[in-house]
């Protein structure tokens, strides 16, 4: 995952490093717009991967506890009309209320740490996919300040080129 955007960040910086300049804009490039336009679009379709993973993973937990919420009430429903059947003795309602309480407290608890779990796997992805984006824009960046080094110093020697042309010129006009 990580090596597919790193070769398409890596694509991106060869096309913009290694596009031309027009000859009246030398601080400006020409790309291939489509080209580009698709390598941006694969990019962007890698990079939601671990973020739908995070949401399955976040859907999953959600879909467990109302599955575990039916279990319950199905549970009480059950041990509430076990109950009613038994001998009306305390101690029976009793043990059947509180094995229902321990039953609730248990799906409860399991709740509980896989809404953790998921939370934290969540972070985990959200992470890993912000520092991906910030190693592509601090890429991007780069590629920005390299081209504007590379153009600043192909100006400069066109104007040394054109400042040397003219003093020869000077010269052969004062002869």
């Amino acid at each position: 995952m990580a090596n597919d955007i790193n070769r398409l960040i890596d694509m991106l910086y060869e096309q913009i490093e290694d596009a031309k300049s027009p000859a009246l804009k030398p601080n400006m490039s020409i790309v291939d717009r489509d080209g580009m336009l698709d390598l941006l679009d694969e990019l962007r379709a890698q990079l939601p991967v671990e973020v739908k993973r995070a949401q399955e993973l976040l859907a999953a937990r959600e879909k467990f506890v109302e599955e575990a919420k039916r279990d319950v009430e199905r549970m009480m429903r059950q041990a509430e009309l076990d109950a009613k059947t038994k001998v009306s003795d305390s101690e029976v309602l009793y043990a059947a209320k509180e094995k229902a309480r321990q039953i609730v407290a248990q799906a409860e608890e399991r709740s509980r740490k896989l809404y953790q779990v998921a939370n934290e796997y969540a972070e985990d992805a959200l992470a890993r996919t912000e520092e991906a984006v910030q190693a592509a824009l601090d890429e991007v960046k780069q590629s920005r300040v390299h081209f504007r080094t590379a153009s600043a110093a192909k100006m400069q020697e066109q104007r040394d080129k054109l400042d040397g042309k003219n003093d020869t010129v000077g010269r052969e006009e004062e002869d």
